[in-house]
């Protein structure tokens, strides 16, 4: 059987922040699959890299005070010790803004471009007038067009899948300042997704059962079909895609287009290409030519979220800039806990993967467990503490690494550590368990490791059976019995060897210290059907696995405790160092109400209010509430005010107080400040006390 060529990817990690659990989670599939193939003698290129562009990490490094650069190789930096904590083996981890990336992205888009696909038009797009800039699609937010949805981005829904232009979103907010954004023109570029070349092949591609799992293709059908736009009006096939942003922007430069930068989703996936092109450069070989070997498979491993940019715009870019279409996209879902429930570290419902590791938690216990729960399709997996305890100490421990551990200490103490001939009875049982072997390699094959880890415990419990049937703890007691003791337990030993060979893929350590035990070389799939044989030596065995103790499924999941005489309220923010009430006294809260309202004229953040606080006469405040408010739901209301603030001035004039309201400490998050309202009866001038 002549070996396959693969190059296989993960989607690209968005480089400002940490790896979470579901990051973890998709690239033990990945790896898993990978192992898998070269357990099967295929020869395989897994690559991966930091999504390094976007107004996102633009705007993270600037807080940070350092540049794009810096921020993103130190979030880099940070990379290792997570892939390598769960043994996950990436042959290359790169960067989308390598050269390597700068130079494919551009050729890519003059490929495009040369095919009749990219043309320019002025759009209106939304602008930020109190951070100065255009808005990236991510940082304008609002209620999806299509299924209503609040709180969504300005380029898809994460709720039903829709994608549409930022300017399509009802009640837009900018989720940078909270500003409500202006419209201002600008020319952009845009890939025409729309043109009967790539919607015929789009429709082909996705939907002949081959490229995308069942479900995806089934949600990808609906993107083709008719709907109703926020205006009434009804549109059918695919929208075209914008693919280009305005300085100030972190990314690629479009060639011939100053100020002009290519939107990150369109360089984000050429660095698949980039990290493998950088790779076989280190290596000597040549990427055109690698590329174009007509047996060349090309898998990529991702999120349901990321459904659209992975199916639709990424292969109509290969395909009509003259590439290699992916062979497969593999989708899988999200990762809740308990039954369902999102994770939340506030909520002590956050599974960490670095905390997991530092409590001295196996690696392997939890690629057993993803393996146990992943099964090829586009569904959610639940992380639940007691079902996890109860796979890997009873499966794993008790069914798997049990059998070793009950045969291994007789072959070393009675035999030298020589394994016998196997009689008839455990040769029945050994070939039950080859033949399953198929089966097992098809279930990697189709990603459904559920399946492979299902078949493989079932087997366990035919060796156990075998071994409870046969005693060697009481065949040891027995006199003449000994050769009867070494062919049972070396039919342990060999069924044992068996069972490491089919899981490991999803247990490489554990693979590799059973091979030490039983002194033999890293094996293949094809191992299984070479039995070690009589006479054959092998060494001392030692534990390969502690079980899993509730005390560490309990730190895992604990709260971080807050710090000394500080309590963390549900608007995110902690309590204030305790005061006296002369510290209180010195503060004049009085009640006061809105005799007028209205905008102020050069900012959309302001209001300016005119106040009585029963003084005989009136003041004048500006409050920044104009993202909440318009001028007539404030006047003639009731409200309070610091009315012993010193004065401020101001840009648009003086300010001689301070109206109360209140907000989240995470604006981004829960946008809105809300002004305080006394119940009906206060008096202005009243005294707050």
């Amino acid at each position: 059987m002549t070996a396959r060529k693969i190059f296989v990817t993960t989607a690209l990690p968005y480089a400002n922040g940490n790896f979470h659990i579901g990051h973890i989670m998709e690239y033990i599939q990945a790896d898993t699959w990978v192992r898998a193939q070269r357990m099967q003698g295929n020869a395989v290129d897994f690559v991966g890299a930091d999504d390094a562009h976007g107004a996102p990490i633009m705007i993270a490094a600037e807080k940070a005070g350092k540049t794009p650069q810096q921020f993103v190789a130190d979030i880099a930096a940070g990379r290792k010790q997570y892939l390598d904590g769960f043994h996950i083996a990436f042959d290359n981890w790169h960067s989308t803004d390598a050269p390597e990336n700068h130079a494919l992205a551009q050729q890519i888009y003059l490929d495009l471009k040369a095919n009749g696909l990219i043309e320019t038009r002025t759009i209106e797009q939304f602008f930020d007038p109190e951070k100065n800039m255009f808005l990236p699609d991510r940082f304008i937010k609002g209620e999806c067009p299509r299924c209503h949805a609040k709180d969504q981005y300005g380029d898809n829904c994460e709720v039903c899948g829709a994608v549409y232009a930022p300017t399509e979103l009802i009640n837009p907010y900018s989720a940078l300042s909270g500003a409500k954004p202006q419209l201002k023109t600008s020319e952009h570029f845009f890939f025409k997704l729309s043109d009967p070349r790539c919607v015929e092949f789009l429709k082909e591609w996705t939907q002949d059962g081959v490229h995308v799992q069942p479900e995806v293709a089934a949600k990808i059908k609906e993107w083709f079909g008719t709907r109703t736009n926020p205006d009434g009006s009804t549109s059918s096939g695919l929208d075209d895609w914008d693919i280009s942003r305005d300085a100030p922007y972190f990314g690629i430069e479009i060639p011939d287009a100053p100020g002009k930068y290519f939107y990150v989703w369109l360089d984000a996936p050429i660095g698949y290409l980039a990290s493998l092109k950088n790779l076989l450069a280190r290596r000597g070989q040549d990427y055109a030519a690698y590329m174009a070997d007509p047996a060349l498979e090309q898998y990529h491993f991702i999120g349901k979220d990321i459904i659209t940019f992975h199916t639709l715009f990424w292969p109509a870019m290969l395909k009509f800039s003259g590439r290699k279409t992916p062979t497969k996209i593999c989708v899988h879902g999200f990762m809740t806990v308990n039954n369902g429930e999102k994770m939340s570290k506030s909520r002590g419902t956050g599974l960490d993967p670095l905390k997991y590791l530092s409590l001295g938690m196996n690696p392997e216990w939890l690629r057993y467990y993803l393996g146990a729960k992943l099964n090829g399709r586009n569904e959610d997996i639940d992380f639940n503490p007691e079902d996890f305890m109860a796979r890997v100490n009873a499966d794993l421990i008790g069914k798997y690494v049990n059998i070793a551990s009950r045969a291994a200490g007789f072959i070393t103490k009675r035999f030298g550590g020589k394994l016998g001939t196997v009689s008839e009875d455990g040769q029945a049982l050994l070939a039950q368990l080859r033949a399953h072997k198929d089966a097992i390699v098809a279930a990697y094959e189709a990603r459904d490791t559920a399946r492979a880890v299902r078949e493989t415990m079932l087997l366990c419990d035919r060796v156990n059976a075998y071994v409870d049937a046969n005693k060697p703890w009481e065949l040891a007691k027995k006199e003449g019995m000994e050769a009867r003791l070494q062919d049972v337990c070396s039919t342990c030993i060999e069924a044992f060897r068996i069972l490491t060979i089919y899981l490991k893929p999803i247990l490489p350590q554990v693979a590799a210290d059973v091979a030490a035990f039983l002194i033999v070389p890293p094996e293949q799939f094809d191992g299984v059907d070479r039995p070690l044989g009589a006479g054959h030596q092998i060494g001392q065995y030692q534990h390969l696995m502690q079980r899993v103790e509730d005390r560490q499924l309990d730190a895992l999941f604990a709260l971080p405790a807050p710090a000394a005489e500080e309590a963390i309220l549900p608007g995110g923010e902690a309590i204030a160092p305790t005061i006296t009430i002369d510290d209180f006294a010195k503060i004049d809260l009085r009640i006061a109400k809105i005799v007028e309202c209205k905008a102020v004229e050069g900012s959309t953040k302001l209001l300016q209010l005119t106040l009585d606080v029963g003084e005989g006469r009136t003041r004048n405040v500006f409050s920044g509430v104009a993202s909440m408010y318009k001028p007539e739901q404030l006047e003639g209301k009731l409200t309070v005010v610091v009315a012993n603030l010193a004065p401020r001035k101001m840009k648009f004039g003086v300010s001689e107080g301070m109206v109360l309201a209140a907000s989240h400490a995470d604006e981004k998050a829960h946008p809105g400040i809300y002004v305080l309202e006394p119940f009906p009866g206060a008096q202005p001038g009243m005294r707050i006390h």
